[in-house]
């Protein structure tokens, strides 16, 4: 893909280019130097697969309250992560001084800033550390908050730096004395990485990531004592035998998820084709998900999706969610192809062995759907996405929308979640080739259910509420609840 420079801010170079980013150093004090890489294919245990249907979508009639978060710096790609009626978001800020920064509060009300969690890490030798290049956020059952965030050490001489996976502690953070002063922050890796994902079973936590310099694998660390310690355990895409090997070098990393019920973790990923076309594209048309039965040790990878010849699925991450109520697994993905861009959804129930036939979620007027993300609680899922009547051009006006099923998929309605559009123009997914203005989303959009009243909550990002010194749209994390 070529070089990577900073665009307009940290997030703007390093969020979320998981597909297919690595990283040589940072020169010239905050100017980077990043070498993309073309990310690794999977191949893995194939199950056989149908054409994808047309979900009965019909329009729905979910009411959400939109509270703009707003910040001097700005802020995109948020996350949000539920303990009860409790929440957490965090979201990438997007101008100096970066970090990623941290709200907490109870559903219904209107969060409080925290502030940028991964701030105050460190590391000898190091003259800096700069946050804010991806994160994930989870709120476990013991009551403590859990985070990765992606960030950048820079050596003493300020000549060099490593893209850098963190992981970050916070007990108590329901209380309402918390304080991320009190948070424990650490780097747990220094290879050269992308796209950090965590999740919690208990005490038992995990990160996945993009080790996006050398191998390109979706490395797993896990933690058994609340995050303070970590050990590497399984790689997500290996131990397929022959269809491994054949297609490496070719995945978008997506979340990882525990199942608090019956312990499995599942990670996804998109992948490519193998044999001729093997690392010479980055379409990634085929989804996977990959599931640990031993706490991470080993992994096996099911097909889910086999998508048209040269059609993408890097629009951009894929998601999976666990219902902890019935041990359900849910997938989403978009798929642009000459028939269109649409959200995909596919479910498994028997713990992620076997997948339905995919269908299509979305429908007019979100005829073009990019950025899906899901949650799934007492047989409710609920499907997020940005969504235009229009095709991915000049001009397309954005919306965001939230589709539901409580049948697994054979049927859904859409709701418009944004009171008014979020965006309007190119969406782009080709990290920093991307043209000015058109990366001002990132990445992702995040839903998370409260658990106490089934009631969604959306964090997405509105870039026509506030502008830049120069004049130019400022992103914003807006925080939808359903009502």
């Amino acid at each position: 893909m070529g070089e990577m420079v900073f665009m307009s801010g940290l997030p703007a170079l390093l969020a979320s280019c998981a597909h297919f980013c690595g990283v040589a150093s940072l020169t010239q004090a905050l100017s980077p130097i990043v070498n993309a890489v073309a990310a690794p294919a999977v191949s893995a245990v194939s199950a056989s697969m149908t054409l994808p249907l047309i979900a009965g979508t019909t329009a729905g009639t979910l009411m959400f309250s939109n509270t703009p978060l707003l910040l001097p710096a700005g802020s995109s790609e948020p996350e949000i992560a539920f303990n009860g009626h409790f929440m957490a978001i965090t979201s990438l800020g997007w101008l100096f001084p970066f970090g990623t920064q941290l709200w907490t509060g109870d559903f219904g009300s209107t969060p409080n800033l925290q502030g940028p969690i991964d701030s105050a890490l460190t590391k000898a030798g190091y003259a800096v550390v700069f946050g804010g290049g991806d994160a994930d956020v989870d709120l476990g059952s013991t009551g403590t908050l859990h985070a990765t965030t992606l960030v950048i050490p820079v050596n003493k001489p300020f000549r060099a730096a490593q893209i850098s996976v963190a992981a970050i502690t916070c007990q108590g953070a329901n209380s309402s004395s918390f304080d991320i002063s009190s948070c424990t922050a650490q780097i747990i890796d220094f290879a050269g990485n992308d796209r950090p994902w965590i999740t919690s079973d208990g005490a038992r936590v995990y990160i996945s990531y993009h080790d996006s310099k050398n191998s390109s694998l979706i490395r797993v660390q896990r933690s058994d004592d609340e995050g303070f310690t970590w050990t590497r355990v399984g790689d997500a895409i290996t131990g397929a035998g022959p269809t491994t090997g054949s297609a490496t070098f070719n995945n978008t990393a997506g979340p990882i998820v525990a199942d608090p019920v019956s312990h499995n973790v599942y990670s996804i990923f998109a992948s490519g084709e193998v044999g001729i076309l093997k690392a010479k594209t980055t379409d990634f048309n085929n989804i996977f998900v990959s599931r640990s039965t031993d706490a991470g040790k080993h992994w096996t990878p099911v097909l889910v999706f086999a998508g048209p010849l040269l059609s993408t699925n890097a629009n951009v991450f894929p998601a999976v969610a666990v219902d902890p109520a019935n041990g359900n697994v849910y997938a989403t993905w978009s798929n642009a192809s000459g028939a269109g861009t649409n959200v995909y959804f596919s479910h498994s129930a028997d713990a992620g062995a076997s997948w339905s036939a995919p269908v299509i979620v979305n429908i007019a007027p979100a005829n073009t759907a990019v950025f899906p993300w899901i949650a799934a609680h007492s047989g409710a899922v609920d499907v997020v996405y940005y969504g235009t009547t229009d095709a991915n051009v000049a001009g397309a006006a954005w919306n965001v929308y939230l589709a539901q099923t409580t049948d697994n998929g054979a049927s859904f309605t859409q709701s418009l979640v944004s009171k008014k559009p979020n965006h309007v123009g190119v969406i782009c997914t080709e990290g920093t080739a991307c043209a000015p203005g058109t990366r001002n989303l990132l990445d992702l959009l995040e839903v998370g259910i409260d658990p106490t009243k089934e009631l969604a909550a959306v964090v997405y990002v509105n870039d026509t509420l506030t502008k830049d010194g120069l004049g130019n749209p400022l992103p914003q994390t807006v925080l939808a609840q359903q009502q």
